[in-house]
């Protein structure tokens, strides 16, 4: 195969000008092959999903015209194309998108994030991120391993965050975090009515059989959320919870666990009939409320508190309406 990337043509694509295009000759050993199949031996580097979708879009031109993948090449063919980076390639890049900052100094940032912004680019969310909307705010965070984020929120979990923005910052904290001295209180509506505070000591790791979900499970890792219960209605209790840990969906699992899953919650919490106001509630009832922390440079304790958004503070207030 003899390949050699070309320079940009602006008339090949209206997207040319972010693309990389590649010009190849169709190599002997790919006779009597379909263009889809010659593409595939050509450029392994690529799934061949990822090559029939460049087809499809019109980035394939085979003698300057458009390509059909079923098309048999016999070799010597002049195929070109406008290759597309990974979208993880392309996640980290800077994205004006508003964050509600509660406090900023040369060391960290701590972040009020609103339920439905996803806190770190990944499958299915390769932009629009928390992580997107930091490296616009403060580009330099570019060079800080993930933008200066050290610990992470559900996308539809509101609430605080800490962002780091040194490197030596981002070490103090993960340091922090491993030995349990950010402490990091949720309130959490769940259903049923609580009978008393109590903790949950149960290890999580992945679901046996669901392995988009986590749970309770033998030989997971350890994990402890304390609670507190704040206010009870008819079908919910509104609860403080404290993390001991912090493993994913923490909260959401050991509450599950013990029977009393969270509000809204799509993957843990099966809607239960009898109580319209919670069966409508679009997301897991669950908001990071209270963060406190060593300030990894001056050495003082710091702590912050974020109000409720106000679709949580809504469904408090109605709740409380029907006990009246």
């Amino acid at each position: 195969m003899n390949y050699s990337p070309q320079k940009e043509r602006a008339d090949y694509s209206a997207n040319a000008s972010s693309d990389r295009l590649l010009d190849l000759s169709v190599p002997a050993d790919c006779a009597g092959l379909r263009l889809d199949q010659a593409l595939a031996r050509m450029l392994p580097e690529h799934s061949r999903s990822r090559l029939a979708a460049w087809v499809r879009e019109g980035r394939v031109l085979i003698e300057s015209a458009a390509a059909d993948p079923k098309r048999k090449v016999w070799g010597g063919e002049r195929v070109t194309v406008a290759q597309v980076p990974p979208r993880e390639e392309t996640a980290q890049q800077a994205e004006e998108i508003p964050l509600d900052i509660l406090h900023e100094d040369d060391a960290i940032l701590v972040i009020n994030k609103p339920a439905g912004l996803v806190v770190h680019p990944g499958s299915g969310n390769w932009q629009g991120t928390m992580l997107n909307a930091l490296l616009h705010h403060a580009p330099q965070l570019a060079h800080i391993p993930r933008a200066g984020i050290v610990h992470r929120l559900d996308k539809d979990t509101s609430g605080l965050l800490v962002v780091a923005r040194t490197l030596e910052a981002q070490t103090d904290l993960v340091r922090q975090l491993q030995a349990r001295t950010v402490k990091r209180h949720y309130l959490a509506l769940v259903h049923g009515r609580v009978a008393r505070d109590g903790t949950v000591d149960a290890p999580i790791g992945r679901h046996p059989v669901q392995r988009t979900k986590m749970a309770v499970v033998p030989g997971g890792r350890m994990a402890r959320t304390h609670y507190h219960v704040l206010e009870r209605f008819a079908h919910a209790t509104l609860l403080e919870c404290a993390l001991e840990t912090g493993r994913t969906h923490q909260i959401r699992v050991h509450m599950a666990d013990i029977g009393h899953p969270l509000v809204g919650d799509p993957a843990y919490g099966p809607r239960r009939p009898g109580a319209a106001l919670l069966a409508g509630f679009p997301r897991q009832a669950l908001h990071a409320w209270r963060l406190a922390l060593l300030h990894p440079a001056r050495r003082e304790e710091m702590g912050w508190e974020a109000p409720l958004p106000d679709d949580f503070a809504q469904l408090l207030e109605a709740l409380r309406e029907e006990e009246r």
